[in-house]
């Protein structure tokens, strides 16, 4: 079963060819207004924990430690992640997060496990 899954900024324009949008993110993004966000869901229990957060500080030269310790987090979401497998597979699914960094943050690692399967 073919996933189209991406990860994408907040901040950035929403576009037709995002399909499903769904923000992963704790805290709702500075500065962007629910209507500007464009959002299908907000899936704030699919964030990493605040310590895991915390400990990681957008530190690039942890992400790979990050990485395996959100993975770990993720299991618990086992039927949340299902839905969004589920939703991919009928069309575009677009991840959101506000991090700047766009290679070393949350919403990498969560696109990664749902094209996984």
């Amino acid at each position: 079963m073919a996933r189209d899954v991406r990860a994408k900024r907040i901040y950035d324009p929403p576009e037709d060819t995002d399909g499903y949008r769904v923000l992963i993110d704790h805290i709702w993004p500075r500065g962007v207004s629910r209507e500007r966000a464009k959002l299908d869901e907000w899936a704030k229990e699919l964030a990493p924990s605040d310590e895991l957060r915390k400990w990681f500080d957008h530190d690039p030269a942890r992400f790979a430690e990050f990485r395996a310790r959100y993975r770990v987090e993720l299991t618990a979401q086992s039927e949340r992640l299902g839905d969004l497998r589920r939703q991919a597979a009928s069309g575009p699914l677009t991840i959101l997060y506000a991090a700047r960094d766009e290679e070393h943050n949350n919403a990498v690692v969560l696109t990664e496990r749902l094209r996984d399967g």
